[in-house]
């Protein structure tokens, strides 16, 4: 994936700081660690970027996971029972445990896709190794 660094498909793909893509954004790269499939770190370790950037900030991140949600249904369901026959309600009785199992996943990558929106790489964040100073 070297070759997407730069852009946001490689923070989102890669669970990588969307600022510098060095740093972890999740604490686990395991989304199936249920216990911390859902915390992620306060700050990027290498440039400092804030990810809990104030309350309610990830509300929005439920519309990216319901657009997905429902990309993935319109898709199987066109796939499977238009193009190939298949009978709806066992695609569906198929669908709704596939939900299920993939809910973590679509949890982080939606986050992902969040915080990627408001922001944007920096490629002097990258190089340097110092992180930012905070002040108050």
């Amino acid at each position: 994936m070297p070759l997407l660094k730069g852009t946001k498909i490689y923070s989102i793909l890669a669970n990588k700081c969307p600022r510098c893509h060095e740093g972890d954004f999740f604490q686990t790269h395991n989304p199936y660690d249920l216990r911390n499939f859902d915390k992620l770190h306060d700050r990027c370790q290498h440039c400092n970027e804030n990810f809990t950037r104030e309350p309610g900030f990830y509300i929005g991140s439920m519309y990216i996971s319901y657009a997905l949600s429902t990309a993935l249904t319109v898709v199987t369901f066109v796939l499977f029972v238009v193009l190939l026959g298949f009978d709806e309600l066992r695609v569906l009785y198929v669908l709704l445990p596939a939900f299920v199992f993939l809910l973590p996943v679509s949890f982080r990558t939606a986050r992902l896709i969040w915080i990627n929106i408001f922001v944007r790489y920096n490629r002097q964040k990258a190089r340097n190794n110092k992180p930012d100073v905070v002040r108050l």
